[in-house]
């Protein structure tokens, strides 16, 4: 062992989540940076590889649209065929430095952010977030859908590509995340004020490229109507955090935590790229009008890696909004659980201090062994998708990750440390 104990090593672990340092510095065709995106290969959200038949609705509706936004197809039935007789490979978005939201259902050539961490010297990818409601990620493939999809590849992608280059070192996104934080954002479930700085430093830039104004107007325009368009680059800003954490393969911290509709997966520091998983909750929350508990899909996305960073649910007391949008109460519930998560957390990041907490750092260091021996899951906030294939979003809500993958995991590090259980 390079540490001289458990707890040692958690403190390396954390210290190079704390001391990442994320920029966004370019949107590009997903083949580009991820080279298992040939032919006809889509990257998915969650543990290690599920089967088309294997999905539930939300990500199958996904499959279908970027069947459709690739022109592999030319409708539903086609797409479902290339599907079900076996000619689609599918791999997961965090074994090739990606991150996916909901579904994750990424083809090559759609657009993703890369996010540099300067410090770990590694990149992490996600897709554009595409705006709410009937969306790609959440399972809709109507030819609304499509269109966007290709408006995101052909105009708003390649402006966003010139600005960034001509910002020269890309946008810091700890300054940014920083300052986003004490507005009010938790970076899961609310983006307001990150999507709001961003565009402030996007803009300066986006007038200096030669994007014709017609189609400015509709990059403002998006920007402008996107409140969660910062979502996707704070998932990448994260996973870049943890992948470089992970590289010390020792300790007890939480690396990852993703669900693909079926399974809850978590890796840790000690135990290299294994997964450890257990059957998803269904998250419980508010629903746009028309829609109920019961349309409710299980918990699906990558989008937990925000509360593996340590913000998301973490943080929620940053944005005490937010939990009346998913139904958890107001101050108090928001105190509540960032109190509660800080119970299973080694630290707290002092990039990130809340003022509503007294200027308190986020929780950040999950441990197994904390999890295991209070009982206390992580609580993630996220998105609501419907359970059938091509609706898309129907609410949002939060949802414990199950008490079971933390057992399993803590089961094999003891056994990697030699520790006799009963």
């Amino acid at each position: 062992m390079q540490y001289q104990s458990i707890n040692e090593a958690n403190e390396a672990v954390v210290s190079k989540i704390v001391n990442s340092q994320p920029y966004l510095v370019d949107v590009v065709p997903a083949y580009t940076v991820i080279p298992q995106l040939n032919e006809k290969v889509l990257l998915h959200a969650g543990p290690p590889p599920i089967a088309y038949a294997d999905m539930t609705g939300p990500m199958q509706g996904a499959c279908i649209g970027a069947a459709l936004f690739e022109e592999w197809a030319a409708t539903e039935e086609e797409a479902q065929h290339l599907f079900t007789s076996g000619q689609v490979t599918f791999i997961p978005c965090h074994h090739v430095q990606a991150v996916g939201p909901m579904g994750g259902i990424t083809s090559k050539n759609m657009p993703v952010f890369i996010v540099e961490n300067r410090d770990g010297g590694n990149r992490a990818y996600c897709t554009m977030n595409e705006g709410i409601g009937k969306v790609l990620r959440f399972g809709a493939y109507s030819e609304e859908v499509i269109t966007r999809l290709r408006w995101l590849r052909d105009d708003l992608a390649p402006a966003l590509s010139k600005a960034l280059k001509l910002s020269e070192n890309g946008i810091n996104l700890n300054v940014l995340i920083a300052k986003a934080i004490t507005m009010g954002d938790e970076f899961h479930q609310r983006n307001i004020a990150a999507s709001a700085l961003l565009m402030k430093e996007l803009v300066p830039y986006l007038l200096k490229t030669n994007t014709p104004v017609e189609k400015l107007e509709k990059v403002y325009k998006f920007l402008a109507d996107t409140d969660q368009f910062f979502l996707n680059i704070a998932m990448a800003t994260c996973k870049s955090a943890m992948d470089s954490a992970r590289q010390i393969q020792e300790g007890s911290i939480v690396t990852a935590m993703t669900r693909n509709g079926r399974e809850f997966g978590i890796r840790v520091s000690g135990l290299g790229d294994e997964w450890f998983t257990a059957p998803v909750n269904t998250p419980q929350g508010l629903f746009f009008t028309g829609y109920t508990q019961d349309d409710a899909n299980p918990d699906i996305g990558d989008s937990a890696i925000t509360e593996t960073y340590g913000v998301g649910a973490m943080a929620m007391i940053a944005a005490p909004g937010v939990t009346r949008f998913v139904g958890a109460g107001g101050m108090d519930a928001a105190l509540e659980t960032s109190e509660s998560m800080q119970e299973i957390c080694i630290s707290s990041n002092n990039n990130l201090t809340i003022p509503t907490w007294d200027f308190a750092g986020t929780p950040v260091g999950i441990d197994i062994r904390k999890v295991v021996e209070t009982g206390i899951t992580p609580i993630i906030n996220t998105g609501i998708a419907h359970k059938k294939a091509g609706v898309g979003q129907v609410g949002a809500g939060t949802v414990r990750a199950p008490l079971a993958c933390f057992e399993k995991a803590l089961v094999a590090l003891a056994d990697k440390y030699g520790v006799v259980t009963k």
